[in-house]
């Protein structure tokens, strides 16, 4: 996946007016989990996208692996998204599940490793949401109501 179809693709999922909106919102949740995760878990993760999307996680940061918690990303994220909460939570959620589409899964299961899901104050697991729920799916699911293998067994019978 290149830049382009990587923008795009946000930018359909989270219905953005336009490309300066998507990119902020990509921007901002990737720099802020580039902070959160150690520099090599960020390399790891990043290598598998395209290289304008990987620089947000990598170049643009120094300071890897502090220490925050959910509540703490989603603040930052709002703020460099200048958006809501609400919103800048949902977003990250979207951008994580395609670069899991996107990444080797042993990177992808090193950046769950690296956010706690259980204790009190850091529910990432909140972060997977859409990924632990089975993904955006299929596009051509989306737009025709059932999977592409299941219109293929009903037409052969």
């Amino acid at each position: 996946m290149d830049f382009d179809e990587f923008t795009g693709t946000i930018q359909h999922r989270l219905e953005l007016p336009g490309t300066g909106e998507t990119l902020r919102a990509i921007r901002a949740t990737l720099m802020t989990l580039g902070r959160r995760i150690p520099e090599g878990a960020a390399e790891d993760l990043a290598a598998s996208l395209p290289m304008e999307i990987r620089w947000y996680m990598t170049g643009a940061i120094h300071d890897h692996g502090q220490r925050f918690d959910w509540r703490e990303f989603v603040s930052r994220v709002a703020e460099i998204e200048n958006a809501d909460g609400a919103d800048a939570a949902y977003h990250a959620r979207v951008i994580v599940d395609l670069v899991h589409t996107l990444v080797p899964e042993s990177d992808f299961r090193q950046l769950r490793d690296q956010l706690p899901e259980s204790e009190d104050d850091e529910n990432w697991g909140q972060l997977f949401e859409i990924v632990d729920g089975g993904g955006w799916g299929d596009p051509q699911e989306a737009q025709t109501g059932g999977s592409p293998q299941s219109e293929n067994e009903s037409t052969e019978e």
